[in-house]
């Protein structure tokens, strides 16, 4: 039971696969006789609104594009119908200046059946339906939301319609858009009775033709001369006129071709033209940007040079500067002696803070500690040695007036503290952190009589 249910479902997959197929092929040959007979009309008299070979291909290209076509889904389930017009609107919006935007405000036309058959005649009129039907099938993202599975436009034929309907860039339309005509809701219906005229092939009129004869020939006995002459010039009569008919067909299908051949160079000839002047602007482009590079790669090499010396004065500023610095400070470094007398009073210094608090009265001002400096260099001197050594018991007997006990001399110390080190801390004496007066006077040992 479930092969003969799987059979059966094939089988109507197939019928429906083959019947939508020939739908297609029933459309767009169709489609392909109606231009063909536009062409033909427009020879010989103006294509407008109550052209009936135009109210036909209308129907026909309504019918190609509302096939299977999507309906639209509302908030409550329902599938309502839908016109081919809002496939149009969306998928040939990015056309260049188009005609959409115009049709959308259009006030005599409202609903969307309508707009749709207004844009069919504009499309016309500007010779652009073929650019219209070619920009919306490129959109195949947007074919595809619109239509199901089927459809002519997503089929292999749809790129046969566009080619089709580019034989109507030749024809002048003129047509009215009032509105009156179009919102008319009744379907549309194709009259297929202009395409299928039956045409004799010619052995099947060689073949008619040698019937007649024999025909006649029998008939002859038994007939007049006059009888076998009317056979006769009857017979010629017919060949004469369907060979003007096959030679009235061939010239008709020659001269669709010329049509279609003229506005398809026409059309190339177009695309050439502005292929060549886009060549030429981006040629242009091309050099002026050219030019530029050019001119910025000087202006940066200019740049480079220009710091480049720049750098090289910086490097010879900068070195001269060093050099100055360095014989500046070598100026202005004191002697060895020097060093070391400042260093032993500064050692000095140092050890009495470390031996307890001073006290204010010991140094009443900055130019006093500054003369006990200058008294404990002079003491190292040798060559006034012995002349110093009463000043320094004067000034000794200064710092003992308040009653205080003598400490005994400590110039081993002296020795290990005259460093590089000591010597630069000399300015910082200045500061207040060494002018607190100590509670307990030392003897320095710079200051101790030899």
């Amino acid at each position: 039971m479930a092969s003969l249910n799987l059979g059966f479902n094939g089988a109507r997959k197939k019928t429906v696969a083959r019947i939508r197929a020939v739908e297609r092929r029933n459309l767009i040959t169709v489609c392909r006789f109606s231009v063909k007979t536009l062409i033909d009309r427009s020879c010989f008299e103006t294509i407008d609104d109550t052209s009936a070979e135009f109210i036909n291909f209308v129907s026909i290209l309504e019918h190609i594009l509302s096939h299977r076509l999507k309906g639209q889904v509302s908030w409550f389930g329902y599938e309502s119908p839908r016109s081919f017009w809002d496939y149009i609107r969306v998928a040939s919006s990015k056309v260049p200046h188009s005609c959409i935007h115009s049709i959308e405000n259009m006030e005599n036309v409202r609903s969307s059946r309508a707009k749709g058959r207004a844009w069919i005649r504009v499309a016309l009129m500007e010779k652009r339906l073929s650019e219209y039907i070619s920009a919306a099938l490129r959109d195949f993202k947007t074919t595809r939301r619109f239509y199901e599975e089927g459809a002519v436009v997503l089929g292999e034929e749809a790129g046969l319609l566009a080619d089709t309907l580019i034989g109507l860039n030749a024809i002048d339309f003129s047509f009215c858009l009032k509105g009156e005509g179009l919102d008319e809701s009744c379907p549309v219906v194709i009259d297929y009775t202009p395409y299928l005229k039956f045409t004799q092939t010619s052995d099947s009129i060689s073949s008619d033709e040698e019937e007649m004869r024999t025909l006649g020939s029998s008939g002859s006995e038994a007939g007049t001369p006059e009888s076998h002459m009317a056979a006769s010039l009857m017979a010629d009569q017919s060949t004469w006129y369907s060979k003007s008919k096959r030679l009235e067909q061939k010239y008709r299908v020659v001269l669709e071709q010329k049509g279609y051949l003229e506005e398809l160079v026409r059309l190339r000839e177009a695309q050439l033209s502005e292929s060549v002047s886009q060549n030429k602007s981006l040629l242009q482009r091309l050099k002026d940007t050219e030019i530029s590079h050019k001119l910025e790669k000087e202006q940066l090499e200019i740049i480079i040079l220009e710091l480049q010396d720049q750098l090289t004065v910086m490097k010879n500023h900068d070195i001269r500067s060093r050099q100055e610095l360095t014989s500046h400070l070598t100026n202005q470094w004191p002697s060895p002696g020097a060093l070391d007398t400042n260093a032993v009073a500064l050692d000095t210094l140092l050890y009495r803070k470390r031996t307890g608090p001073w006290e204010e009265k010991s140094f009443q001002s900055l130019e006093q500690l500054s003369a006990d400096m200058s008294l404990s260099q002079m003491s190292l001197e040798p060559a006034q040695l012995n002349t110093h050594s009463l000043d320094s018991k004067a000034g000794l007997t200064h710092w003992h007036r308040e009653g205080k006990e003598d400490t005994p001399s400590l110039r081993g110390l002296c020795g290990s503290l005259t460093s590089m080190a000591s010597y630069k801390s000399l300015a910082s004496l200045k500061s207040s952190e060494y002018l607190a007066s100590p509670t307990t006077d030392m003897t320095s040992p710079g200051m101790t009589p030899s």
